[in-house]
């Protein structure tokens, strides 16, 4: 049986407004215990911020994090799949693209969740010690 992304994802992704600063985004993360945010225009997807975004992108930049929006530093334009689509196919995307994450998107357009390289660990092999880190309860995604 093949295992389809809705079954793996985690949902209810944590989206950001484009014009919300790093410092907020970063409390966002702080609170949901996560290490990234999918940043919209009133729910469209724009793009994908995460705390190495704005370490990297702002802070070693010496831009201040209250004024910068996160729509200046992230991630634009990400590749995304849909519920539907078969985990392999999530897999092989995010190996050709060396990617640590992928938005779920329905096709209505609307986010329905992100599946990430521990959502695959847990699906691919839920007994392994990695697997038990990425369930863990409040894990940085």
């Amino acid at each position: 049986m093949t295992r389809r992304v809705h079954e793996v994802m985690t949902g209810n992704p944590v989206t950001v407004e484009q014009l919300t600063s790093l410092a907020e985004a970063a409390r966002v993360m702080r609170d949901a215990g996560i290490g990234d945010v999918l940043v919209v225009d009133r729910g469209r997807l724009l793009g994908i911020l995460t705390d190495r975004d704005i370490v990297v992108r702002a802070l070693a930049e010496d831009r201040d994090p209250a004024e910068t929006t996160v729509r200046a530093i992230c991630s634009s334009d990400p590749l995304t799949v849909g519920p539907g689509d078969r985990v392999d196919q999530a897999v092989d995307l995010m190996r050709r693209h060396a990617l640590r994450r992928l938005p779920v998107q329905a096709e209505n357009g609307e986010l329905v969740g992100i599946v990430t390289l521990g959502d695959l660990e847990v699906e691919r092999d839920p007994g392994s010690p990695l697997s038990a880190i990425a369930a863990a309860e409040g894990r940085d995604r």
